[in-house]
C-alpha cells in the first residue's frame, strides 16, 4: 500500500502555497494524486510538477515533449 501525504504536506515538502497544491491536483499534474471527498491525497513519492511559468520550466516541457 503506498503511503499519502496531505495538502499541507506537500505544500511544505515543496515549498509552495496549499492552493497552489490543491491546483495541481485538480489539474491532473501529479498523477498520483486522488481526491476522497474535499481532500486531496498525494503520494509520498510523487514530485514536484515542473513549472510551466518560468523559462527553465518551459524548456524542460518542450524538451521532454519530443518524440525519438
Amino acid at each position: 500500500m503506498l503511503d499519502y501525504m496531505n495538502v499541507k504536506e506537500a505544500a511544505h515538502r515543496w515549498q509552495i502555497t496549499e492552493r497552489q497544491v490543491q491546483k495541481l491536483c485538480a489539474s491532473n499534474r501529479i498523477p498520483s494524486a486522488i481526491q476522497i471527498s474535499r481532500i486531496w491525497l498525494i503520494s509520498k513519492d510523487a514530485k514536484k510538477p515542473i513549472d510551466g511559468r518560468t523559462k527553465q520550466g518551459k524548456e524542460q516541457i518542450n524538451v521532454s515533449n519530443i518524440d525519438y
